[in-house]
């Protein structure tokens, strides 16, 4: 069920132009948060989908700490959002497909549980995968033919 409610703010952030990515915040069954990617609309590198769905949810809550929260995203974490996630004390991350060029939670690298850390989050792989890839399919195919 999270994992679609990704999936469509993922299908909302691609017919914005943006890179297709949607992320939700969810603890004890509620949503905290969701998004779509906005870097190109808003004119903001920071702006990939678990960081605004982490700001939502942090507004939401009154703390920036969201602790025993899980965050679904269509792909891999990067390392910038890998850092937010550890920031806001979230408990685990389940994402859809892998980013071989950017993912930081097993493609380039893994903070999830580094023990140097102060704090680590579980991760779930692989939900939804092919769904999520394929919308950055489509959307790369588009942009390259137009």
């Amino acid at each position: 069920m999270f994992m679609q409610l990704s999936l469509d703010q993922a299908r909302l952030a691609g017919a914005r132009g943006e890179v297709p990515i949607g992320a939700i915040v969810v603890r004890q069954g509620v949503v905290l948060g969701s998004a779509g990617n906005r870097p190109v609309g808003t004119v903001d590198p920071t702006a990939h989908a678990e960081i605004a769905a982490l700001r939502a949810a942090a507004s939401k809550t009154g703390n920036y700490r969201i602790v025993g929260a899980d965050l679904f995203v269509t792909v891999e974490p990067c390392l910038m959002c890998v850092g937010a996630i550890l920031q806001a004390r979230l408990a685990r991350v389940v994402f859809g497909c892998r980013d071989a060029k950017g993912g930081f939670v097993g493609s380039l690298g893994d903070f999830s549980a580094d023990a140097r850390l102060n704090h680590s989050f579980s991760v779930r792989s692989g939900v939804r995968a092919d769904e999520a890839r394929q919308l950055l399919r489509e959307f790369f195919r588009a942009r390259r033919a137009g």
